[in-house]
């Protein structure tokens, strides 16, 4: 081993030893400061109040029976207009043309739809198409409902 080494290692225990003997040191100091005092009745009783105010259910299952609703009024079952269909449902990607879907009114993105009939379309808008799902965002719309909506933006879109 050369001399260098030798005192690379001399030095190296020696700082070695130092940061043990101050690690007892701090450790013996904090443990003599440090005294262990009982905790009162109070301060048992302000712990123990604190951990169940921490640990409380945030709310309560009634499982108990409850009074009926009064039934609420049941809107006409008959079929909604293209109008409004189209506002309720489609206007969300028809109306700014998100994810590239036509927008109701330019004449030449619908120009190329309208050509392909209306039974396409339908099909289109009922199983879905791109980035459109099934239906568009109106599950629960008929097959007359949709054609409504469609043809309503045709004729917005001079078809």
């Amino acid at each position: 081993m050369s001399h260098e080494d030798k005192v690379f290692f001399g030095n190296f225990i020696g700082v070695l030893a130092v940061l043990v003997i101050a690690a007892f040191v701090f450790f013996f100091l904090a443990d003599t400061v440090t005294d262990e005092i009982p905790p009162s009745a109070e301060d048992d009783a302000r712990i123990e109040a604190k951990v169940a105010e921490n640990i409380k259910p945030v709310g309560e299952v009634n499982v108990g029976t409850a009074p009926a609703p009064a039934a609420a009024p049941v809107a006409a079952a008959g079929p909604r207009s293209g109008d409004d269909v189209y506002n309720a449902h489609c206007a969300a990607c028809h109306a700014s043309g998100v994810a590239g879907a036509p927008k109701v009114g330019d004449s030449a993105a619908w120009a190329p739809r309208a050509a392909q009939g209306i039974d396409t379309l339908l099909t289109h808008a009922t199983n879905g198409l791109n980035a459109m799902p099934p239906k568009g965002t109106c599950a629960a719309c008929s097959q007359d409902e949709l054609k409504g909506a469609i043809e309503y933006m045709l004729s917005q879109s001079g078809q």
